[in-house]
């Protein structure tokens, strides 16, 4: 359109009118801000999805990757951890089956915008502390963490380990069904607490 305002197209989605950035104007990214919140939670429900596909891959352990994570963030959950904390236990290891080279990133930034900064560093951090389990076993350095060992959350992320992680792969533990947690993630990743599109506001 002339006026460079968003448009539908036989009854579809509002959209913007650019074809390059250069081009866009307020209204245009109004439109787009408007589509955006057509969606809103819908994230939530890919990532569920993508934590089903986890199921049954066992990857040579004494349970599936799904049941795995379960049992993690139950233990999490039982121990009196908050929402946040619980949430992170769940998605810990969903990048397992994605990106297996580097799997603990993956949920470190699915969640970055929705956690502390303490509880992103933990995820994001846990695959080298977990290693203090059976890296030498793989000719590794099971004290590959120590790079680390003055770091204010160093403990914290050694706790999540020892304490949720490295003990939930037991066959015969309870775990709560993934629906259980689905609430907690929809709380938890409701709005960002910090991301670049989110306007800073005065003090």
């Amino acid at each position: 359109m002339a006026d460079g305002t968003a448009h539908s197209h036989s009854g579809a989605q509002e959209r913007a009118t650019f074809t390059a950035m250069t081009e866009g104007t307020e209204a245009d990214w109004a439109a787009i801000a408007r589509a955006g919140q057509a969606h809103r939670g819908e994230h939530v429900d890919r990532i569920l999805s993508h934590m089903k596909l986890l199921d049954n891959d066992y990857g040579g352990f004494n349970v599936d990757r799904l049941e795995h994570s379960l049992q993690t963030a139950t233990r999490a959950f039982r121990a009196g951890q908050d929402e946040e904390y619980v949430v992170c236990a769940l998605l810990h290891d969903i990048g397992d089956i994605l990106l297996p080279a580097s799997h603990a990133e993956l949920g470190a930034a699915i969640l970055k915008p929705y956690i502390s900064e303490q509880n992103h560093w933990m995820l994001e951090k846990h695959g080298i502390f977990q290693g203090y389990y059976f890296f030498q076993h793989l000719g590794l350095d099971r004290d590959m963490r120590d790079q680390w060992r003055d770091h204010p959350w160093f403990e914290y992320t050694a706790q999540f380990c020892h304490l949720y992680d490295q003990n939930s792969f037991d066959p015969t533990y309870d775990s709560m069904p993934l629906e259980a947690f689905e609430p907690m993630m929809r709380r938890v990743m409701e709005r960002p607490k910090r991301s670049i599109y989110l306007r800073e506001t005065a003090a």
